[in-house]
């Protein structure tokens, strides 16, 4: 291509937790999905991790928001925003001309043409010239490095921020999916409850994430239990100071009930797989990536319940982000990519 530095290609994995963009295959940008935006001007004073530190401590000034919520654009206008403040931090400001954008972004399987539309607007609204989407169980084993051309069966579990998108994969395509809105988000809205009922303390949401991260854990047993995540709060009745020691046994009773419809949803993919792709699938494992696989004891958990091995990718918060950059090198070559 005789005009190629013209044309800037990324890879987007614009997610509801984190957007990370590829260029060159190298990750430059890995930033949490959030826009803060005065709301006098309407313009974005901070994206990312800054934006994340306001989070819940504005004025009524500032107003952060994070754009997408399931896996889909909520709020049309800050998506554009934030997209378009990502994609600055690739290009460098002393360039004299702007390249044309060569956009691969992925989308949740169980996306509505609606939904589509919506993300390749903001793609277009943000600068983007050509846009193409990949599905993200697609993009999920590419990264982890499955040949999805294989005629062999592989199965995908990613757990995301908004969505758990579950799909078997052969051929170079999907033959059976779901995708269901319990994911990471739900997992800090069930501990913010937990809170809330269990120890009448108020907590917001970043809090809640960190006890996720620190004390997470899918089963109530563990061979190297992380130490309690101690929590500082407004007590609901009294409005005084409370400090609770958060064990990880007490969040994986907490994160019971979403983990069973993780499950649940697993076992519907797996009765309308064909019976040749199923032993595949026996055979070779079932794979985990997304931020949710990072969950203490999740494989072990799901290994006992479905008594087929699931193993962790390597790196699984990246390998979306990953599969979608492979993507992005074979535009003319992979028939999945959607325009």
């Amino acid at each position: 291509m005789a005009f190629s530095f013209l044309t800037q290609e990324l890879a987007m994995d614009l997610g509801t937790a984190n957007t990370i963009i590829i260029h060159n295959d190298k990750i430059v940008v890995d930033e949490p999905s959030i826009v803060a935006i005065d709301q006098n001007t309407g313009k974005p004073i901070a994206i990312g991790e800054m934006a994340r530190q306001m989070h819940g401590k504005t004025h009524e000034n500032i107003k952060t928001i994070r754009p997408l919520r399931d896996g889909v654009i909520a709020d049309f206008n800050a998506a554009e925003q934030m997209m378009r403040g990502m994609i600055k931090l690739v290009s460098p400001k002393h360039r004299w001309f702007t390249p044309s954008l060569r956009i691969v972004v992925c989308i949740p399987s169980g996306s509505t043409e609606v939904e589509i539309r919506a993300v390749r607007d903001s793609s277009e609204h943000a600068g983007g010239r050509d846009i193409y989407m990949i599905y993200e169980p697609m993009a999920a084993a590419l990264g982890i490095g499955i040949d999805v051309e294989a005629p062999e069966g592989s199965m995908v579990v990613d757990i995301g921020g908004g969505t758990t998108e579950i799909a078997v994969i052969a051929l170079g395509g999907i033959v059976c999916n779901q995708s269901i809105r319990v994911a990471g988000d739900g997992f800090t809205t069930d501990i913010q409850q937990y809170m809330r009922h269990q120890h009448n303390i108020r907590i917001g949401e970043r809090t809640a994430e960190d006890i996720k991260i620190s004390a997470g854990s899918a089963l109530s047993e563990l061979d190297n239990p992380p130490a309690p995540f101690v929590v500082r709060g407004p007590n609901l009745m009294t409005s005084l100071p409370v400090e609770v020691a958060v064990t990880y046994q007490e969040i994986a009773h907490c994160l019971d009930k979403s983990l069973i419809k993780v499950e649940a949803a697993i076992l519907a993919v797996l009765e309308q797989t064909p019976p040749e792709l199923y032993s595949d699938i026996v055979q070779r494992g079932i794979y985990l990536t997304g931020g949710g696989a990072l969950l203490r004891g999740l494989d072990r958990r799901l290994t006992e319940k479905i008594n087929i091995p699931f193993h962790i990718a390597e790196d699984p918060l990246h390998a979306v982000a990953r599969g979608t950059g492979i993507g992005l090198k074979n535009i003319g070559k992979f028939p999945f990519l959607m325009r």
